[in-house]
C-alpha cells in the first residue's frame, strides 16, 4: 500500500485556483468534563512535511511528546491558526455536536483572514461561513486536518492539566476527562466537579 499523499487535498484545490485552505479538526467530544476544542489552519502552500512537519499525522496516532513536538513546530510554520473552545455549561445547553461547531467556527474565526475554502474532519458540516469540504478520516488524509487535530489535542490537554491541579481527586492529568473506570470511582466517591458535563451524567446517575 503506497503511503498517503497528506497534501492531495491541498494540492487539487490550489490547482483550482484556491490560495488560502484551511483544515479544521476538533478534540474532547467523548469526555464527561471540560471543554471541547478546535483548530483552523492554514499551512504554507509550499509546506515540506519531511523538513517543517516530520511524521505529521493524526493526532491520536502520535504520542504525547510527539504532538508537543508538532504542536510546536505547527504553530511556528503556519501561515496562520486559530484554536476556539466551548465550554462543559455550553455542551450541557446546546449538546456536544452544537458546542463542537461552536468551537469550529470560534477557531475560524481566530484567523486573521477568513480562508477561501475549509477543508474539515468528518461527515457533519459546522456551518462555516466559507466553502467547506467534509473529509471523513482526515486528519489521516490532509495535512491541514491533522496539523488542526494537534493543535485542537494539545490545547486541549493542557486545560485539562490546569483542571487536575484545581480538581486533584479526579485525575484529570490522566485521563482527560475521558470516562475511565478510575474516573468514574472518583465521581463515585466525590460526585461531580464544577467542570463535569452533566448531561454527559444522566445515565450514571440513573437519570432519563
Amino acid at each position: 500500500m503506497s503511503e498517503v499523499d497528506l497534501l492531495q487535498y491541498e494540492k487539487r484545490y490550489y490547482a483550482e485556483g484556491f490560495e488560502w485552505i484551511c483544515g479544521v479538526d476538533e478534540a474532547g467530544r467523548g469526555p464527561l468534563a471540560g471543554p471541547v476544542c478546535a483548530a483552523a489552519v492554514i499551512l504554507p502552500r509550499d509546506l515540506d512535511i519531511e523538513t517543517k512537519l516530520p511524521g505529521l499525522n493524526d493526532s491520536k496516532k502520535l504520542t504525547d511528546k510527539r504532538r508537543r513536538e508538532l504542536y510546536e513546530k505547527i504553530k511556528a510554520c503556519a501561515v496562520a491558526y486559530g484554536i476556539g473552545t466551548a465550554t462543559h455549561e455550553e455542551i450541557d445547553e446546546i449538546n456536544v455536536l452544537r458546542a463542537t461547531y461552536l468551537a469550529m467556527n470560534r477557531a475560524l474565526a481566530q484567523l486573521p483572514e477568513l480562508p477561501q475554502l475549509a477543508l474539515v474532519d468528518g461527515n457533519r458540516d459546522p456551518g462555516f461561513p466559507v466553502p467547506t469540504e467534509l473529509v471523513v478520516k482526515g486528519d489521516s488524509l490532509s495535512a491541514s486536518i491533522a496539523a488542526a487535530s494537534i493543535l485542537a489535542k494539545v490545547y486541549r490537554d493542557d486545560l485539562m492539566l490546569d483542571l487536575a491541579e484545581k480538581y486533584p481527586q479526579y485525575g484529570f492529568e490522566i485521563h482527560k476527562g475521558y470516562g475511565t473506570k478510575k474516573h468514574y470511582e472518583a465521581l463515585r466517591e466525590h460526585g461531580h466537579s464544577p467542570v463535569h458535563r452533566l448531561s454527559f451524567l444522566k445515565k450514571f446517575y440513573g437519570e432519563k
